[in-house]
């Protein structure tokens, strides 16, 4: 394909299908984004700039290289794991008071944070504080109520990085349709190629991102006091959703047990003419059928997955234990050799955590 078709791939799929899984995964790097000042504007768009540059740069090395520097399943689950920890990190922090705060450098505490504080510092910190506070009330009002005044040299420059490094690290952050934006750029042998095609996902999905992070930043100016504990209450669940993801990517979360029927064993596991055990699994839009499998352990095993139509995060199917990750087509059929398996449980999800599956050995 030629550099325009790429791109116009890649700003379909991103268009059409990609914002909103791109979204749910990078939820809490944009709240971070857009969580710092009072105007949203600014930051989102320093965002979405840096996040195309490195999507940029991470196509061009994968139209290089192929499929070298795309990390594999258990490094995507400890990186959506230390997303969830971002994402409590801001909960906390809309909480009010403590350590998050300090943690993102905000700027001054909640009253009744300080007086905590205050009890315990020394006598010369808190004439400090003071002579700050009476020099903040002094300030011209424009520059208190646009953040601190162009003077004070770094802050605006820091104000203005963190939109943009939380930006560039959602390339270590892809949701399934992301990966699939990867594979396209892996298959199109150069590095222009890959560039056009994620610089073309990620301008797809910048529509609803903007929309998303405007929407974030003046909830976050609008909302105090009370409501703004139910934000955090949200942010909490997602954080506990995005953990739950990458204990599931990783294959870490310890065996919930689960039988497979009868039935669905018997319809979905045959052996073909050479004696090889053929597993089938459809993937849908929201989940595998059968999630749930049980076949003979001992025997050479090909897992056959198939779709028809299917254009959610099931695309990108992953087996933790193998260290495998397989990209769908939107209708096929995709044969997987997992080999002799010995008894166990065998877990399956989709690259982004969210629907997960497993094949039973006996």
């Amino acid at each position: 394909m030629g550099v325009a078709t790429l791109f116009l791939a890649g700003a379909g799929t991103g268009l059409l299908a990609g914002g909103t899984t791109c979204a749910a995964t990078q939820l809490g790097l944009l709240t971070g984004a857009v969580s710092g000042g009072r105007a949203a504007v600014r930051p989102v768009g320093a965002f979405l700039g840096a996040k195309l540059v490195s999507h940029a740069l991470l196509g061009a090395l994968l139209g290089l290289a192929g499929g070298a520097v795309q990390p594999g399943p258990r490094v995507r689950g400890v990186l959506l794991a230390a997303a969830a920890v971002v994402l409590a990190v801001f909960a906390l922090d809309l909480l009010g008071c403590g350590p998050a705060r300090r943690l993102l450098r905000r700027g001054r505490e909640p009253e009744h944070c300080r007086e905590l504080d205050h009890r315990r510092e020394p006598e010369h910190h808190r004439e400090a504080e003071h002579r700050r506070e009476a020099e903040h009330r002094q300030e011209p009002s424009h520059c208190q109520e646009s953040g601190p005044c162009q003077g004070a040299g770094h802050r605006p420059a820091a104000r203005a990085g963190r939109p943009a490094a939380l930006g560039a690290a959602t390339v270590l952050l892809p949701c399934g349709l992301t990966l699939s934006a990867e594979l396209v750029a892996v298959t199109s042998g150069s590095a222009l190629g890959g560039a056009a095609v994620m610089s073309g996902f990620v301008i797809g999905t910048a529509p609803l991102f903007g929309l998303i992070g405007v929407t974030v930043g003046r909830s976050l100016r609008a909302l105090r006091g009370r409501l703004t504990a139910l934000l955090a209450v949200g942010l909490l669940a997602a954080a506990g959703w995005t953990l739950l993801s990458g204990l599931r990517l990783g294959g870490w979360l310890p065996d919930s047990g689960g039988a497979a029927s009868a039935a669905d064993s018997a319809r979905f596991v045959r052996s073909d003419a050479s004696g090889t055990q053929i597993v089938t699994v459809w993937a849908l839009d929201r989940g595998y059928r059968p999630a749930l499998v049980t076949a003979r352990a001992g025997v050479h095993t090909v897992l056959v997955l198939k779709t028809r139509e299917t254009r959610g995060h099931t695309r990108a199917f992953t087996v933790p234990s193998l260290g495998k990750d397989v990209i769908l087509p939107v209708t096929g059929e995709t044969r997987v050799d997992l080999g002799t398996p010995g008894p166990g449980r065998m877990r399956f999800v989709c690259a982004s955590g969210h629907y997960p599956g497993a094949i039973t050995f006996r």
